[in-house]
């Protein structure tokens, strides 16, 4: 099966914001749908911290993406009217380059020596990206978790980069709770043995420390309302049974999804984008976020987030969503009423499909209006 990931290599040098600098750099991305002869039709999506560009199939690569249900023909993303464009993070082990990647001054994977990431450089790349792409401005930039950051800080840098824009349960900074989760993840990873300051291999791998930071991940991604809607107190037998072992199925799912991420996502990867997202402040330098954001140029926002999201609370949706309309900004916001906290864009589509549908359809409308 051949891969619909494309990928951008840019050898010209790449300043960082904390002062180090990338000789050269690959960014992976994919697309669905066509540009429009007034290149008005592009809808960026940048992601979370895990996933890659393959956010939905294609005929080019049919396997289901991480955003199946919202994006493709008559979906809340209509590829059918809009070029959709998913960017891989810069920094990430996911195509783009990143810690993972070889470092063209050793031939030896960069690592440590990786340049201290911020959310602000993947923005850079993402517009470069954009640019590469022949799109002077979009129609609209959407960004999920640590995407809204990333979003954020796109249109601090482009104030005219899009029309349009979707924050679903981001933040414009880090919460002491958040920073503290993934305080302790990162603790974990570097305290696993196998670590041995970054010089791990295949066969030596801090399976311990990913496999304990991953449990404490997914216990911030859901809620104690659907633990306890979704296992009671059920027992498990999954796994076998030892001292101080597994005894509930609440614990035979942290375990599996556990496993199944410890050897997909580079430890180092995951420490640089992790400590990225505790950097990020969008009012960095501004008395307040309704000043950092003054100039940015949208016809529309829409801000989503979920009652029980636990690492991007609700408040922090309703901040961005005043600051935007207090720049004058026509913002739409919603409070979901979902239990599955922080993760429910991955998965509630009952709640998420509709609302982001229903937005989609308003732009397509105002932005049909405007060309009248």
């Amino acid at each position: 099966m051949t891969s619909a990931t494309r990928f951008l290599h840019i050898d010209e040098p790449l300043l960082l914001k904390r002062g180090g600098v990338l000789s050269s750099y690959s960014l992976a991305f994919e697309t669905w749908g066509e540009l429009n002869k007034d290149e008005s039709n592009a809808v960026l999506i940048l992601t979370g911290l895990s996933p890659d560009a393959h956010a939905a199939s294609s005929s080019s690569d049919p396997t289901p993406g991480w955003w199946e249900p919202m994006i493709g023909e008559g979906k809340p993303i209509d590829t059918e009217r809009y070029f959709v464009i998913c960017f891989n993070s810069l920094g990430s082990c996911k195509g783009s380059t990143g810690p993972a990647s070889i470092n063209p001054a050793t031939g030896k994977a960069y690592r440590l020596d990786f340049p201290d990431l911020s959310i602000e450089d993947i923005a850079t790349t993402a517009h470069l990206l954009v640019q590469h792409l022949g799109i002077d401005r979009l129609s609209t930039i959407v960004g999920p978790s640590m995407g809204g950051m990333t979003a954020l800080a796109y249109l601090q840098q482009v104030p005219a980069g899009a029309r349009h824009h979707l924050s679903i349960s981001s933040s414009s900074n880090s919460e002491p709770f958040s920073v503290a989760i993934r305080s302790l993840q990162r603790e974990l990873i570097v305290s696993d043995l196998q670590w041995n300051d970054g010089n791990y291999d295949d066969e030596n791998w801090p399976v311990k420390g990913m496999r304990m930071a991953r449990k404490l991940g997914m216990l911030s991604y859901r809620s104690a309302a659907e633990w306890r809607t979704r296992f009671g107190r059920r027992l498990q037998d999954y796994y076998p049974k030892e001292l101080f072992g597994m005894n509930y199925e609440v614990e035979s799912y942290l375990e599996a999804a556990a496993r199944r991420f410890v050897r997909s996502f580079d430890p180092c990867s995951y420490l640089y984008l992790s400590r990225s997202m505790d950097w990020f402040d969008v009012t960095e330098n501004h008395p307040d976020l309704k000043t950092a954001l003054v100039g940015i140029k949208l016809d529309s926002a829409c801000v989503i987030g979920v009652v029980t999201d636990i690492l991007f609370p609700m408040h922090q949706q309703e901040e961005i969503a005043q600051a935007l309309t207090d720049n004058g900004v026509q913002t739409r916001f919603w409070d979901l009423q979902s239990l599955m906290g922080h993760d429910a864009f991955l998965v509630d589509y009952d709640h998420f499909l509709p609302l982001v549908g229903n937005y989609f359809d308003q732009i397509w409308q105002q932005d049909a209006l405007s060309k009248e």
